[in-house]
């Protein structure tokens, strides 16, 4: 049977992580002094071990037989690194807690990812139910977080933070493993799969759309704070795009049988290409950033669903925790560590309009890869869906 709400609840804590994190750290970064670029240098070390560690936990769980482990191990090891947050404020200090705090966290979704699929089995569209708890889960935190900060000290987030850290760590635990069957000439089928142009146009397209997100994740709450709104309000901005997203993984199931997986990922793109630069150029505009917030329902929850879908079906059996990992260190590690890069050094040289011009470019770099290495002739997967 399918342990529901155990996996439930691992998403749920994992990106209540991410809400606690991404939106509210980076404004306790700012209150103890540093600069626009130690901020991104530090919030891209998240990006940086999404690349590395994944593939490195990835092929141990595959050669080792112990997915399981390595999640538990995982969390625990990223609450520990997160507890030296708590004892200094210098720069090298916090260069080191993120890095160890990054990469044990990192290491643990592509893994949960490969471990719910494998539950799943035949029922893989029932993906949305699980994965809606972890939008969820984030909505509570950064809800929360943001009405709590407007009557706490900035550095109570690490407090908050690290009791998120700890109901992963716990929900860890309850997680049961799940048989996955045994595949011959896996090498050989990963490197013949990895030469697929529609792969190489899929993963490339990720990379740039997660570029385009590096502004957001990086100086979203930042921006909004410094154009007079509230940390109340920049939660419910954030919550906005989590409903939407909500919305989007329940409808997917009813989407993918009327669309394929690729015109779903064209659209999201196209979508990615007008949000940023909306909220370059329409920060004064209350309903230009509420749509632009809505859209994330489009560059994220479509987006993922149909990317991890294709993921899924195109990295099968044993490969599964390889795809995972490629697609999560490609993406969100490689194309997210430049986005935040990147944005730390034009956010103080050319401005934060600009800034999120160029995250818009960079979604329009990923949708025209998208369109000419994944030609229609190519699609596999229409009517599935994660």
């Amino acid at each position: 049977m399918l342990p529901y709400w155990r996996l439930s609840a691992y998403y749920f804590f994992y990106f209540a992580f991410v809400g606690a994190f991404s939106p509210y750290f980076t404004l306790y970064l700012q209150s103890i002094s540093l600069s626009a670029t130690d901020i991104a240098i530090l919030m891209s070390l998240m990006q940086v071990m999404r690349v590395i560690a994944p593939n490195l936990w990835g092929w141990l769980a595959e050669h080792a037989g112990r997915r399981l482990f390595i999640i538990r191990l995982s969390a625990t090891a990223s609450l520990a690194g997160f507890c030296i947050f708590f004892v200094t404020t210098r720069f090298d200090g916090l260069l080191i807690a993120m890095a160890l705090m990054a990469f044990f966290w990192s290491a643990a979704l592509p893994l949960v990812e490969s471990l719910t699929f494998a539950h799943l089995g035949a029922q893989a569209s029932r993906y949305g139910s699980v994965r809606v708890w972890g939008s969820i889960g984030f909505i509570v935190a950064v809800l929360g977080i943001g009405y709590l900060l407007d009557f706490l000290p900035l550095d109570s987030v690490l407090w908050m933070t690290a009791l998120v850290l700890g109901g992963i760590a716990l929900c860890a635990l309850t997680l049961p493993e799940a048989r996955v069957p045994a595949l011959h000439c896996e090498t050989g089928r990963l490197r013949d799969t990895l030469r697929r142009p529609e792969v190489q146009a899929l993963f490339g397209a990720c990379f740039f759309m997660s570029a385009a997100h590096g502004a957001l994740y990086v100086f979203y709450s930042i921006y909004l704070v410094d154009h007079g709104y509230s940390k109340a309000l920049v939660g419910w901005m954030w919550t906005l795009g989590v409903l939407a997203e909500i919305g989007v993984f329940m409808l997917m199931p009813r989407i993918a049988r009327s669309f394929s997986m690729r015109t779903i990922l064209v659209f999201a793109f196209a979508c990615a290409v007008l949000r940023f630069a909306l909220i370059g150029w329409g920060v004064e505009s209350l309903p230009a950033l509420v749509f632009a917030q809505l859209l994330h329902g489009a560059t994220f929850g479509a987006y993922h669903a149909a990317a991890i879908a294709t993921v899924n079906l195109w990295f099968p059996g044993k490969l599964q925790s390889r795809g995972q990992a490629l697609y999560g260190s490609i993406s969100f590690g490689a194309g997210g560590m430049l986005g935040g890069l990147l944005s730390g050094f034009t956010w103080e040289t050319i401005g934060p309009a600009w800034t999120y011009t160029f995250g818009s470019g960079f979604a329009l770099g990923g949708l025209l890869w998208l369109l000419w290495g994944w030609r229609p002739g190519l699609e596999t997967i229409k009517g599935e869906v994660a």
